[in-house]
């Protein structure tokens, strides 16, 4: 079932709301076995290595509205070398001036075609050195995420790069809405989705991630779809806030309450565990009860 060779990837990129912490509640809750694995929030794609560290692949379709995460991805897989020659540039020091410089020529150059690998090295360091690794942007779609201010942030290797890459060799990649990227989903497939999550105050709410924002409605839209298919025959897991409207929209799904640490605010005093809940269009008696690591 898989086309692992033998190493450990890890994820290129630092993401806010990513799966490293979850992996071994997601895994737990894995279908027995499937075809093609989709991911159509792919962020920083934890649980696709993951998978592919366990030997749990064979053919998978990732996919994210944020073109720029999906531009990084696609230069890692056909261009390594490059993008790790690209990162040796001497603009990408630790300091709040070349972060700034950094910022304003990615907003310059976001979307340009022909600049594919500079715009993925740029996006590298900024996700790398700026604020818990988030990603915002305004309504004119710049990235506008402060300087991180870290001692010693580390970027991905020329061999980390280089494994990377030769995961995705039977991947995917695609920029377009969730709906569209699992219309190719049949029965024994398996899409994870793990939508920008409900907020659970006012204060908490993030619609930055892309200009247009993640509200209500696609909540309902995206739990319509996980029923289309399930009724399909595809195995679907979900992963949200553990909010009553998120269990509202899912109700007859197996749903079960996990915990996870998050590390958005500034204080560390303040960072404090939260509940987030796993929904399933199969019972957990049919997981494949696997233990990651």
């Amino acid at each position: 079932m898989s086309f692992r060779s033998g190493e450990m990837v890890k994820p290129l990129l630092k993401w806010a709301g990513g799966k490293r912490q979850l992996l071994g509640q997601l895994i737990s809750r894995l279908p027995p076995k499937w075809n093609t694995y989709y991911e159509p929030f792919v962020g920083g794609g934890a649980l696709l290595c993951e998978l592919y560290n366990l030997g749990l692949l064979r053919r998978a379709v990732i996919s994210d509205l944020n073109r720029e995460l999906i531009n990084f991805y696609r230069v890692v897989q056909s261009s390594p070398d490059k993008l790790a020659d690209a990162l040796c540039d001497d603009r990408f020091k630790n300091d709040r001036a070349s972060y700034l410089a950094i910022r304003d020529r990615f907003n310059a150059i976001r979307s340009s075609p022909g600049r594919d690998i500079e715009r993925a090295a740029l996006f590298c360091y900024l996700n790398r050195h700026c604020y818990n690794g988030l990603w915002r942007v305004n309504q004119s779609g710049e990235f506008n995420v402060p300087f991180g201010r870290y001692k010693k942030p580390s970027m991905p290797t020329a061999d980390q790069i280089a494994g990377f890459s030769r995961m995705l060799a039977n991947v995917e990649i695609m920029d377009v809405d969730f709906a569209e990227a699992v219309k190719g989903a049949r029965a024994f497939d398996f899409v994870y989705f793990d939508p920008p999550y409900q907020p659970v105050s006012k204060t908490s709410y993030f619609t930055g991630y892309t200009a247009g924002g993640f509200d209500a409605k696609d909540q309902a839209r995206l739990a319509e779809l996980c029923r289309r298919l399930r009724e399909r025959g595809v195995y679907v897991m979900v992963s949200n806030s553990n909010m009553p409207e998120i269990r509202r929209l899912y109700e007859g799904f197996e749903i079960e309450v996990v915990g996870a640490n998050r590390s958005i605010n500034s204080r560390a005093s303040r960072r404090k565990g939260t509940a987030e809940v796993i929904m399933t269009s199969y019972p957990r008696s049919e997981s494949r009860a696997l233990a990651a690591g």
